[in-house]
């Protein structure tokens, strides 16, 4: 393992200031970022999905953000493609990989492989999206029930994207999704990973930077964003991309379904079920280096830990 060239993954829920964190690594050692972000591969889609800002871009190279339109979708394979062509290129001119984000699926796939599931077909989603527009997603979930079971059984009856995709596997391929997912194919990734997690040591207090933060996308415009990128592009509410915290609530608001406060409070609540969402996913992967993000010397011990691995 000592041979393989490194790779630094860094990972954490939302809010919990990785951007800041990876920019103070970019001042230490000679790093590449690459995004590890569902959202901040869609151009156009700055605010509500807290990219780095021009100035944190500047300190250091920064891949895999703005890469598609949000009429697009991206998926954890395609995630997983070009991340290893990235960091190969990286190592290559002889900088280190820093894999910076908060989408647990991604950095799931990248370390222990992809399921053989089948891309996405945009006609069988078509035809589920309009399928669930007569009938409602309940009525797909039932139906997945009758096909796979034991993927209905883990699922919200609302739980829209998700039934869709079960529902999308089971057309292309004829077999439950459940079924597919123990067929993992190996990894066998050509780096040394050395990972760290950035995780509060008060729930509560992780909870009030994320109100904090959703209250100043707002200010600086979020729902004025999504008005210009609903002018821009031919958009949806069921596309992956208006289903992102934020950005489905702010729609919601455009349409008039909501008032200004409940834009507010439905956004902070569907954040702060995000965050639960990703430190379920680290509890569940496995073993890494954990420090808490609230701690004021947190950059100081990451740094460190950086330091000590890439030395071993």
């Amino acid at each position: 393992m000592a041979k393989l060239p490194p790779a630094v993954l860094l990972m954490g829920p939302t809010a919990s200031g990785k951007t800041p964190l990876a920019i103070a690594l970019a001042g230490k050692f000679p790093v590449e970022i690459v995004s590890v972000d569902s959202a901040q591969v869609y151009r156009g889609m700055d605010l509500g999905t807290a990219k780095p800002s021009p100035e944190e871009r500047g300190a250091a190279p920064h891949h895999l953000i703005d890469i598609i339109d949000p009429t697009q979708a991206y998926s954890a394979a395609r995630f997983r493609a070009d991340a290893l062509k990235l960091m190969r290129e990286i190592t290559a001119r002889g900088r280190i990989p820093l894999l910076v984000g908060g989408t647990m699926l991604y950095f799931k796939a990248l370390r222990e492989g992809l399921s053989e599931l089948p891309e996405s077909d945009a006609t069988v989603r078509t035809q589920l999206d309009a399928e669930a527009a007569a009938r409602g997603w309940p009525a797909l979930h039932a139906k997945l029930a009758s096909v796979d079971p034991q993927t209905a059984a883990r699922l919200k009856p609302t739980d829209a994207q998700r039934i869709q995709r079960a529902l999308e596997v089971f057309r292309i391929t004829g077999i439950p999704m459940s079924q597919l997912l123990g067929r993992r194919k190996q990894a066998g990734l050509p780096f040394r990973l050395i990972e760290l997690a950035l995780v509060p040591s008060d729930r509560a207090a992780l909870h009030r930077r994320i109100e904090g933060r959703f209250e100043a996308m707002l200010e600086r415009g979020l729902v004025e964003e999504l008005r210009s990128l609903r002018e821009r592009y031919a958009l949806r509410p069921g596309l992956p991309s208006m289903r992102c915290v934020g950005y489905r609530q702010a729609w919601q608001f455009i349409e008039g379904e909501i008032d200004r406060g409940e834009l507010r409070d439905r956004g902070i609540f569907a954040t702060r079920q995000l965050a639960k969402r990703q430190l379920t996913w680290l509890r569940r992967m496995g073993s890494f280096a954990k420090f808490d993000c609230l701690a004021s010397d947190v950059a100081a011990k990451a740094t460190g830990f950086v330091l000590r691995q890439l030395e071993a």
